[in-house]
């Protein structure tokens, strides 16, 4: 007899109803994700500031998401994860409203830092079904089950937040169409408030601020750095000290883990052979999944005419384009275990590590056309779309039963910060020269395009040397759907 469906089962069909209420917060997700992309120029014009001055959002953005994930992860096991739900929601509710009237480029970076706090919703959606179902059986089946409802619902909104926003763009002013994505959050605090169950945590043990403390400060010396290095040039002494001082920051934060029985950062478990190798591919993988977005939208909307380069698009263009990524990222992600079964789970790990460095190369000498963008795109679709949904799997599957959730939160810990770094480092490549003044009529050089992709492409070639490290036990876990 095949087994029920989540609507059928009447042992779970309270979770049907929370999984529609969590799916309603993917859809604000999912907008939040795709509604900005096509109109990264406008938002530039709006405030006055170059192309490159806008990848300082996405910085801030990812750094904020990056040291929230373990934290927040944590006091969901501590509290209940409901109530950090609630308060992430909230958070990232108030960053979009700042967005919406933000009077300048300080304002506005604050509320993108804000707006950060989304990268845990999934996360902490994924443990809410995971205890709701726990008693039933099925409990991993019913949570892929549930979790792919989600993901469905994350991607298909990614889409119609791109196409929103690109259609719009040119019928009414940038306030309203800030103010339409801060609306959509505000109505996930009802959501959540009034749909998800309140369950106490069942973890015991302390919080971890020393470690909250210094994996902070480490990030904050780095990013730093990056920030001194856009100023005043890489040759800035004052750039490489802080840098190296965040690097060596994580000396005493890797003794103080060690020594402590509730890490916030269990680095014994990420040392492991299974496991190194593949937050080491999601920090890898995060340079081009997060990290080049930004790039990408506003190469696509420079005026070949004005600056000898891109493919002088419109919003509503890069919105296909952002569509057309998406689609193949779900093809990759749902294609996987047939790549596994005909590959090996990590030898299909790897080819598409590949797909993605190849895609990227592509961008090298094929950036003229809007058919070759699109062509590009659909190849760095297929490769990351089944990365994003198999590094999960594979971390869970190399670490021990009560450590899962811990190992599969990382990977989208590590690629965040992958991101944020690559980010900062694109947005010093997109600038002419080492000063906050971009080049004529604000688009960046050529050159700085250039090594951005040529960065991604490396990027993924290494993460899939990476891979080849990795025991091929580590791989061979169950292939969900993607979880983050």
């Amino acid at each position: 007899m095949s087994a029920p469906t989540l609507a059928s089962d009447p042992r779970v069909r309270g979770l049907a109803t929370i999984v529609g209420f969590l799916v309603v917060v993917e859809l604000a997700s999912g907008i939040l994700q795709g509604y900005y992309t096509p109109i990264f120029s406008d938002i530039a014009d709006h405030l006055g500031i170059s192309d490159a001055d806008v990848n300082w959002f996405e910085a801030a953005q990812l750094v904020v998401s990056a040291l929230v994930v373990p934290p927040l992860a944590r006091l969901g096991d501590l509290v209940g994860h409901k109530k950090v739900l609630l308060v992430s929601t909230a958070v990232t509710a108030l960053g979009s409203w700042v967005l919406a009237f933000a009077p300048g480029f300080t304002t506005f970076l604050i509320g993108w830092a804000l707006q950060g706090a989304y990268v845990v919703w999934l996360p902490l959606e994924v443990a809410i079904i995971h205890r709701r179902t726990a008693g039933t059986g099925r409990q991993g089946l019913l949570t892929r089950r549930a979790a792919a409802v989600l993901v469905g619902a994350l991607e298909l909104a990614v889409i119609v937040g791109a196409l929103t926003s690109g259609a719009l763009v040119e019928a009414t002013s940038m306030r309203v169409l800030l103010v339409l994505p801060a609306i959509a959050v505000t109505l996930c605090l009802v959501v959540v408030w009034f749909g998800v169950e309140d369950v106490p945590g069942e973890a015991t043990g302390g919080f971890d601020w020393g470690g909250l403390a210094l994996v902070t400060t480490a990030l904050g010396l780095v990013m730093a750095g990056l920030v001194v290095i856009r100023l005043e040039g890489p040759t800035s002494l004052l750039a490489w000290v802080l840098v190296l001082a965040g690097v060596a920051t994580l000396v005493p934060f890797v003794r103080h883990e060690d020594a402590r029985p509730d890490p916030i950062v269990d680095v014994r478990l990420l040392r492991s052979p299974g496991q190194w190798p593949v937050q080491l591919t999601a920090f890898l993988f995060g340079m081009s999944v997060l990290g080049a977005q930004i790039p990408l939208s506003t190469f696509a909307r420079t005026d070949p005419d004005v600056a000898g380069y891109g493919l002088g698009a419109s919003a509503s263009f890069v919105s296909t384009l952002i569509g057309v990524y998406v689609v193949f990222m779900a093809i990759g992600a749902f294609t996987l275990p047939l790549t596994s079964r005909l590959l090996g789970a990590r030898n299909a790990l790897v080819c598409s590590a590949l797909l993605v460095g190849l895609g990227y190369a592509l961008w090298l000498p094929l950036h003229d056309t809007t058919g070759q963008a699109l062509t590009n795109m659909a190849v760095i679709g297929l490769g990351s779309g089944a990365l994003v949904a198999a590094l999960p799997a594979a971390a869970a599957a190399a670490a021990p039963p009560e450590r899962t959730g811990f190992a599969t939160g990382m990977t989208n810990a590590t690629k965040t910060v992958g991101g944020a770094l690559a980010s900062s480092v694109f947005a010093i490549a997109l600038a002419s020269t080492g000063s906050l003044d971009g080049p004529a009529e604000g688009a960046a050089p050529l050159s700085g395009y250039l090594t951005v992709w040529s960065i991604c492409a490396v990027a993924a070639v290494l993460a899939a040397l990476v891979l080849l490290r990795m025991p091929a036990r580590a791989a061979d876990a169950e292939q969900p759907v993607v979880v983050g």
